[in-house]
């Protein structure tokens, strides 16, 4: 159990680039319970789901680790298959979902009624889980670190926005698709100050680099990171993309996507 709250928490190993190499996967409830994010089989999530009456299966998102086990959990249980959008969760699980789900949407659990948040951003069928004060956030939020946000996938300015609006709920606690939860110090709320804060200070190391002369994606990566970007340079390039186009619509600098290049505006 997850503090007072009846949700299990089961980290699942999979293919990742999470610094946990896990994808959490959880159980709220039970008679029916609700399963959200089956990245994959683990003997503890399998007994859990044994010893629980899976009424429903749901993802925060459609990417690959958080996906794996969807179909056979569903084949398995006879559960209802959740999706923000239909088609990509049929692309990315192979199996056709019961029931589109939308901003308000509730589904029924042994626990009570657990209500779908729209938390658009890293992805754009991201949806988050609200029961009570506790909220499973997917990727929307970490303990530690930061949630990749990568053009052309992701969405700045949505992801902002999904963060302010969690932001405003106060959440009691925070479960997320990576790493522990957020229920403690520090609170939820100063968890999402702080990934407001770092998407911002990012934004402005990106503004910067293009008012100093970076003309084009690769010279904003090298000038606006100041780390070593072994092993994620793919990922510090989408970020700065999507930097990039954020401040593109806003009209503080000009972007051709054709060629690459950027500019002050």
């Amino acid at each position: 159990m997850v503090g007072e709250f009846p949700v299990e928490r089961v980290p699942v190993p999979v293919e990742t680039r999470a610094p946990t190499g896990t994808t959490n996967a959880y159980v709220v409830g039970d008679s029916p319970a609700l399963l959200v994010d089956p990245a994959g089989r683990t003997g503890r999530l399998d007994s859990l789901v044994a010893e629980r009456e899976i009424g429903a299966v749901a993802v925060t998102h459609t990417h690959p680790d958080h996906v794996g086990a969807v179909a056979e959990y569903a084949a398995e249980t006879g559960a209802a298959l959740l999706a923000r959008r239909p088609e990509r969760f049929a692309d990315a699980t192979g199996v056709d979902p019961d029931r589109q789900i939308t901003e308000g949407s509730e589904i029924e659990t042994g626990a009570g009624t657990v209500t779908v948040l729209d938390t658009p951003g890293h992805a754009v069928d991201h949806v988050a889980f609200e029961l009570g004060g506790t909220v499973l956030c997917g990727d929307l939020a970490v303990a530690e670190g930061s949630v990749v946000v990568g053009a052309p996938e992701g969405d700045l300015r949505a992801y902002l926005t999904s963060l302010r609006r969690l932001r405003a709920r106060d959440p009691d606690r925070l479960l997320p698709g990576h790493g522990p939860a957020m229920d403690g110090e520090p609170a939820p709320r100063a968890s999402l100050d702080r990934l407001i804060g770092h998407r911002l200070d990012r934004e402005r190391s990106v503004l910067d680099a293009v008012r100093n002369g970076a003309s084009d994606l690769g010279s904003v990566v090298d000038a606006a990171y100041d780390k070593d970007l072994a092993g994620v340079r793919d990922l510090a390039k989408a970020t700065v993309r999507a930097h990039v186009e954020k401040l593109a619509v806003e009209g503080r600098v000009d972007w051709n996507r054709e060629s690459g290049r950027v500019r002050p505006e």
